[in-house]
């Protein structure tokens, strides 16, 4: 039996179930590996970045960042494939993977850390997953100092009272458009996953499980919540779909990253380029307003690189100026 891929990660980490997802789609041998103190020599050993995700290799290489790693190891392993054939759905699927990572990270980092609820209940499971052994006065104390730190990060996706009743819009808005469009087919380019899927559902996997939005998602989008628990375990039950098929209830959700999202992302960089402590950008429901972020920067500058590959396609262009994307896209 060949060695398995090793990865630390967290139920609690997005990027982390994201990478395990993936895995276990792929069919490849891995152990996951919950990070903690018992472990932590042998997760610095392979990480350059305290951070999780962090694969390491059958061959000891150790990978980091979700986005890299699933590319590193699609290129290794291409087969189930989680690209659909062509250039228009193949970039598309890395707009969603991106839009996800991105625009869905800050909907959910937001609820999870802004009301005493959702505080309490995420900082209480962080504690008991990084100690399992501990006494409930340990995991208490733990509990304790992750709400003190994680709640002081709410700045990094323009989390403020500001701006919580838009991010609550716009998740609102984001499941009125994906209930539609997950009624009738398992994974958002058909019926089987692509890369789209795997870095979208797993910020909602995220979010059904807190109590704030998760309340709200199995209310108003319960076919949202199945996809997102189904992206756990993802298999294949048919065909990636065409254009024309996706397009009825596929197009609202390229609308709104163009009205969101990419006027957010733009935002940013530019905000970012020019020295900038902070940026207000005109989104729907309001002005919305944030210190830029490096990491966001960087995140739009590849996925402007991934559309200039792709940039020849005429039918990918038609579709994203019909969207509002083109323009932000092209940079």
């Amino acid at each position: 039996m060949p060695e398995p891929y090793v990865i630390f990660g967290s139920e609690m980490s997005p990027y982390s179930v994201k990478v395990r997802s993936y895995f276990r789609f792929k069919g490849l041998p891995h152990r996951w590996t919950p990070r903690g103190p018992d472990n932590e020599a042998e997760y610095r050993k392979h990480s350059r970045l305290p951070i999780i995700p962090t694969v390491v290799s059958p061959d000891g290489q150790g990978l980091q960042d979700s986005t890299p790693i699933i590319e590193a190891v699609e290129a290794a392993h291409p087969e189930p494939s989680i690209h659909p054939d062509g250039p228009a759905l193949k970039f598309l699927s890395q707009f969603v993977e991106e839009f996800g990572d991105e625009w869905g990270n800050k909907l959910m980092f937001h609820h999870r850390w802004y009301a005493e609820v959702d505080q309490l209940a995420s900082a209480q499971a962080l504690a008991r997953l990084s100690l399992p052994t501990a006494s409930a006065e340990a995991v208490a104390e733990r509990a304790r100092m992750v709400r003190e730190r994680m709640t002081g990060r709410g700045h990094f996706v323009g989390s403020s009272d500001a701006n919580a009743p838009l991010i609550t819009a716009y998740y609102e808005r984001l499941l009125d458009i994906l209930q539609p469009h997950l009624t009738d087919r398992p994974y958002l380019f058909g019926g089987r996953p692509a890369l789209g899927d795997f870095g979208l559902a797993a910020q909602f996997f995220e979010m059904l499980i807190d109590p704030t939005t998760g309340a709200i998602m199995r209310a108003r989008a319960p076919a949202v919540a199945d996809w997102a628990l189904r992206m756990n375990d993802p298999r294949i039950d048919g065909d990636f779909e065409s254009w024309d098929a996706l397009a009825p209830t596929f197009k609202p959700l390229l609308d709104y990253a163009g009205a969101y999202f990419l006027p957010w992302a733009d935002a940013n960089a530019r905000a970012l380029a020019a020295g900038e402590e902070s940026f207000t950008v005109a989104l729907p429901g309001g002005d919305y307003a944030q210190p830029p972020q490096k990491y966001h920067a960087k995140s739009l500058a590849e996925l402007r690189r991934k559309y200039a590959e792709a940039a020849g396609d005429e039918r990918l262009a038609a579709i994203l100026a019909e969207s509002g994307c083109l323009e932000a896209l092209k940079g």
